[in-house]
């Protein structure tokens, strides 16, 4: 009802990653290849680890939810920005940028927390390796991803409620390829301060979960790894982190830096760009990291291949 009194938008209107025909054709070309190359990715990792009995652990079926968050949030964002590329209409229904960003926000906040998990989940890998299917059950990982996803809703329900009760009663043009918070705010008439305080504290206590989870998790892996006694069972202990580790690096300072400034200091040109890098990019390398550096991956595609599925 307070939307209704203070506007009258139906819809709001990309501007997208730029204005400049000669440009427009090659960023298709690029960013439809990293797209289909994330879908295929992550589709693939799905149903390898679906597949193969051996990849039937706590671990890959964190992987396995890993590779569905990134596809998800993905492809939100992905095919609308793709069409808007080439397209003359880059409309999009008000309601139609409320499920995006919904949809964008549940699975982007659900990795946040996911890879937290996965931390806590190497930590009881390394620590007690006898007692790892014991403590890491189906049923206890059920409840680990269900509580994943709940609060990821439940955040992306917030945000969604306090961006759009606002009033946007001047431009429909967001300076953006998708539905995101601070181009949404910047198009408000409203007073925002509730939003900015909203990612300051909600959103801001999933990433210090999240991260001080990955921090506590390696603080105990370190000191399991030190009562190994030989070099290489410690070597081959860590080793086991290294992906997760490049995943968790690469993701949450992406995170940091895109939603943790100022509103002053936003540079919405800047942003579309980190953006990109965290909706297409990123869920493209996650699948690409953990089969690259990942022995039982890479005997299950080897497996798949001596079968004639390559």
């Amino acid at each position: 009802m307070e939307r209704e009194n203070c506007s009258s938008l139906t819809e709001f209107i990309f501007l997208g990653i730029t204005n400049n025909p000669g440009m427009k054709v090659t960023l298709f070309a690029m960013l439809l290849v990293i797209y289909l190359t994330n879908l295929l990715a992550n589709l693939g990792m799905i149903i390898l680890i679906r597949m193969n009995s051996q990849l039937h652990t706590a671990m890959y079926f964190f992987l396995s939810h890993l590779s569905l968050c990134d596809l998800c949030y993905s492809s939100a964002i992905g095919p609308k920005m793709l069409v808007d590329l080439l397209g003359k209409n880059k409309s999009i229904p008000f309601y139609g940028c409320a499920l995006q960003f919904f949809v964008s926000y549940t699975f982007a906040d659900s990795e946040c927390l996911l890879l937290a998990v996965m931390a806590f989940d190497r930590y009881k890998a390394i620590s007690n390796p006898l007692l790892y299917r014991v403590n890491m059950s189906s049923r206890v990982c059920l409840l680990l991803m269900a509580g994943v996803y709940l609060v990821g809703m439940a955040d992306a329900l917030i945000h969604m409620t306090l961006t759009f009760r606002l009033c946007f009663c001047g431009s429909n043009e967001i300076n953006h390829f998708f539905c995101d918070i601070p181009p949404l705010l910047l198009l408000s008439c409203s007073d925002t301060e509730v939003n900015e305080l909203a990612i300051f504290t909600i959103f801001g206590f999933i990433e210090l979960s999240a991260i001080s989870g990955v921090l506590v998790s390696y603080c105990y892996i370190i000191l399991a790894v030190i009562k190994i006694h030989s070099a290489e069972g410690r070597f081959k202990a860590f080793s086991t982190c290294t992906s997760h580790l490049t995943a968790v690096v690469i993701f949450q300072g992406t995170i940091l830096f895109m939603y943790f400034r100022p509103s002053s200091s936003y540079s919405l040109d800047q942003d579309k760009m980190t953006s990109l890098f965290y909706t297409l990019v990123i869920p493209m390398l996650n699948p690409l990291i953990y089969s690259l550096r990942n022995k039982d991956v890479k005997e299950a595609l080897e497996k798949l291949k001596s079968k004639g599925w390559f």
